[in-house]
């Protein structure tokens, strides 16, 4: 459809983009996608410019998150209100979230059992990037076990009681923990439409996490060291349009409120540097600083001379005449 005109796009408080501007950048992040199911579609609704998609976000969490837990026996099937483990959300016109036709079974295996999910080579067909596994594990027990110890035939039983298999990541039931792999990518499908909060809150529960929304953030993290926090006022398709398409340049990633500090441009040009080099920096704004100071000293002290020598001359003027 061909959308016209210089109307203004809303991408954050007080912040707006022409919309032939954002058509600009949507064609080439659409480019750079060609061929791929990251590519965004643009539609015109009671006259707003809407664009849909899968976003890609990161996961930078430091800490485990808590996973809500399913009986052994049972199959996890996804409700209606949250996307599917892998294909994320569908969308209805307003950003709601429809019911989808099928909703797939994730079989929900023994820990000793090796997923067939883990062995991709033998006969399976290979998924579309968009039904990849995105939960990538690193830790899911809190305690550490000492090297060395042995556990008897009972804790074995015990602990093939409350661990379970979700496409070869395990969970445990007793401390429902999880910790997602630094750096590794999930995406979700939204719409330009939608908030910061609203796209952290569809994140968490497409993987049925318990942690509340209020607990993450979402940052734009540049390869420069330029880390950019998403205001809720923010709409993160957008930004990831405006920043463009190469997660090489930059990534969205879902971190820890308390865990990250916002880092500005003007401080991300000398992350990267070692610390001769700054110090080499330090010290030649310090020498800069001097030079200021020694010239303000200067200047005022010739204007207080000025001062006191008209002063001298006003008390003098009355006692000469």
């Amino acid at each position: 459809m061909e959308l016209g005109g210089g109307d203004a796009v809303p991408c954050g408080k007080d912040k707006f983009i022409s919309r032939n501007e954002l058509l600009l950048h949507l064609k080439t992040y659409n480019i750079y996608y060609e061929g791929q199911n990251l590519q965004l579609r643009h539609r015109e609704e009671e006259g707003e410019l809407i664009v849909e998609g899968l976003l890609n976000i990161s996961w930078g969490l430091r800490r485990p998150i808590r996973l809500q837990m399913q009986d052994d026996n049972q199959r996890i099937r996804p409700p209606p209100s949250s996307s599917s483990w892998h294909s994320g959300c569908n969308l209805g016109a307003h950003g709601s979230v429809l019911k989808p036709s099928t909703l797939p079974d994730i079989p929900v295996t023994d820990g000793d059992t090796a997923p067939s999910t883990e062995n991709p080579g033998k006969g399976a067909a290979p998924r579309p990037a968009e039904e990849a596994p995105q939960l990538m594990r690193t830790r899911s027990d809190v305690g550490v076990r000492p090297r060395g110890s042995v556990r008897t035939p009972g804790e074995q039983r015990r602990l093939r009681r409350h661990r379970f298999s979700i496409n070869g990541h395990f969970y445990n039931h007793k401390t429902s923990v999880f910790t997602p792999a630094y750096g590794s990518v999930t995406n979700v499908r939204i719409n330009s439409a939608m908030t910061t909060p609203q796209v952290l809150k569809l994140l968490l529960n497409k993987f049925k996490i318990e942690n509340s929304a209020e607990e993450f953030a979402l940052y734009m993290v540049h390869t420069s060291g330029e880390k950019q926090k998403l205001r809720g006022s923010d709409f993160p398709l957008l930004a990831r349009i405006l920043q463009g398409p190469c997660e090489q340049v930059s990534k969205v990633f879902l971190m820890e409120k308390d865990q990250v500090e916002e880092v500005t441009y003007d401080v991300a040009q000398y992350i990267k540097f070692e610390m001769p080099i700054l110090r080499s920096f330090i010290q030649k704004l310090e020498e800069e600083e001097d030079r200021e100071v020694k010239k303000l000293k200067h200047k005022y002290s010739i204007m207080r001379l000025m001062i006191e020598q008209r002063l001298e001359e006003i008390s003098e003027g009355p006692t000469a005449m």
